[in-house]
């Protein structure tokens, strides 16, 4: 009986043994398999990371292409505003000298119609009819003069249209000695003419 009991012990002692020997084994795949599942997750975040980097990468591309598009428009918007101003100016600076220029005519054209009106032909009287005359024909010279001043000086305006065009001429009177000199040279000049078709008539009766 005791030897049996020895032998039991032994063999408890070899499955003892055997568990203590394959423990590390065991314990080396369990570290394996945690450290794969740290190396898993490691890999996640990492691409978790690349991903929030690219997003990242063309936010600021966007971002860079929006301000090149706007500092484009900023400097054709400036040269169109900056051109403008300066027509615009240019404009003004026309318009009102244009303005200037045309209350100066109204002021003229104003003092020369009431002095124009003021002028009664019919009360002059026999004895100073001729004075009256000159002086009343000088008026209407100088209204007529600068009329035309004007009319010529905002041709090329905007308001060309205010004057109707070019008002015609009135006729001057000249001279009696003047009218006489311009008639003899006239006859003068066309006397050979006369006395030619005088003679061919003469001639063509006389057939």
């Amino acid at each position: 009986m005791p030897a049996e009991t020895k032998r039991t012990h032994h063999l408890n002692l070899q499955e003892t043994q055997l568990e203590m020997v394959s423990d590390p084994y065991t314990q080396a795949g369990e570290d394996f398999e945690g450290k794969l599942r740290e190396a898993q997750k490691q890999l996640e975040q990492l691409q978790q990371q690349r991903a929030q980097l690219e997003q990242q990468k063309h936010y600021f591309e966007d971002l860079a292409r929006r301000k090149e598009e706007f500092v484009s428009g900023q400097i054709e918007m400036c040269e169109k505003l900056s051109g403008s101003l300066t027509a615009i100016d240019r404009e003004v600076f026309e318009l009102r000298q244009e303005l200037d220029d045309l209350d100066q005519t109204r002021q003229a054209f104003a003092a020369h119609l009431e002095r124009l009106e003021k002028i009664e032909p019919e009360s002059w009287a026999r004895e100073t009819l001729g004075q009256e005359l000159n002086r009343s024909n000088h008026m209407l010279d100088q209204a007529e003069e600068e009329f035309e001043t004007a009319v010529a000086h905002f041709a090329g305006g905007r308001t060309r249209g205010l004057f109707g065009g070019p008002g015609a001429s009135r006729p001057k009177h000249k001279p009696s000695g003047e009218f006489r000199s311009m008639f003899r040279n006239g006859l003068a000049f066309n006397l050979p003419v006369v006395l030619l078709g005088a003679l061919a008539l003469i001639l063509y009766l006389l057939r």
